[in-house]
């Protein structure tokens, strides 16, 4: 029975701000947001500020049912959430997942504080659509219809997880907002990439960065593209997808990473708003 490919659709690329303009046109400035089509289910992993921009798409195709996986919740991770048009719409649904973090807020809550007095003008209960929290534990196992989404732990300060999306065979790997250990490979990013169809890694950095005797990045909860290199190589991952993009890194400086990431991986792809990749069914 013919089966429809998996859709993965980027929505928002940038990590840690927004950052509009004219040098990041080509790649864009929305912080994270990926939305998966797995069959009839739609899955959506952050809700940065490109969050706001899926809905204005999801406004064409009413009522809708969608699930939502928080890697963690800094800003540029849940930003867009208060901006989610049909989350204001009656007759709409969303499941929203999250691992609590180590200071034991769950998802539910700190959606719930970032729209609280003086921070923002109306408390989440305003939204109209039903919003149903799940709280997951750190490793659980997520079915949803033929979808079947795990987590792991990742390297990140206040705690943070990957996820592994397993679907008629295809497998997506979401490790994003993780810093790599010095001596060897995180063995959970090892364990959420292995033989990937598609990773998405967090390349935030250049080594150049991560390592400069004036800035140092070490323990910024965040890696680069070298690495993810090295994990796509050593996990047999067949896509590699460079995310989280510094907010100073321009269109410009993004190609240079592309090339040079080539270079070492050739199947590598520099994350950009409204890049779309279909995988075929096994």
């Amino acid at each position: 029975m013919f089966q429809s490919p998996l859709i993965v659709r980027f929505w928002g690329v940038r990590g840690s701000i927004p950052s509009p303009g004219p040098h990041t046109v080509r790649y864009g400035g929305n912080t994270p947001c990926v939305e998966i089509q797995a069959g009839g289910e739609r899955l959506i992993f952050d809700g940065g500020t490109g969050l706001r921009v899926l809905g204005e798409e999801l406004l064409k195709h009413l009522p809708i049912t969608a699930h939502v996986f928080f890697s963690h919740t800094h800003w540029d991770h849940i930003q867009g959430f208060p901006f989610f048009q049909p989350a204001f719409i009656p007759g709409n649904c969303f499941h929203i997942y999250g691992v609590p973090g180590v200071d034991g807020h769950s998802i539910q809550q700190c959606l719930n504080d970032q729209m609280l007095h003086p921070n923002f003008p109306v408390p989440l209960q305003i939204m109209a659509g039903a919003l149903k929290f799940h709280d997951l534990g750190p490793g659980a196992v997520t079915k949803i219809a033929d979808a079947t989404i795990t987590n792991q732990r990742l390297n990140h300060p206040g705690g943070g997880v990957g996820y592994r999306i397993k679907w008629h065979g295809q497998v997506i790997s979401y490790v994003t907002d993780t810093e790599h250990y010095p001596d060897k490979l995180d063995p959970a990013a090892l364990s959420l990439a292995n033989q990937a169809d598609v990773m998405i890694y967090d390349a935030t950095y250049t080594d150049a960065e991560y390592y400069s005797p004036a800035q140092s990045k070490i323990g910024w909860g965040h890696s680069t593209w070298q690495e993810a290199v090295k994990l796509a190589q050593t996990a047999r991952v067949k896509h590699l997808v460079l995310f989280h993009h510094d907010p100073t890194h321009d269109d410009e400086f993004l190609d240079e990473i592309c090339q040079l990431a080539q270079q070492a991986f050739p199947n590598t792809t520099v994350a950009h708003e409204g890049l779309i990749l279909s995988l075929g069914t096994s």
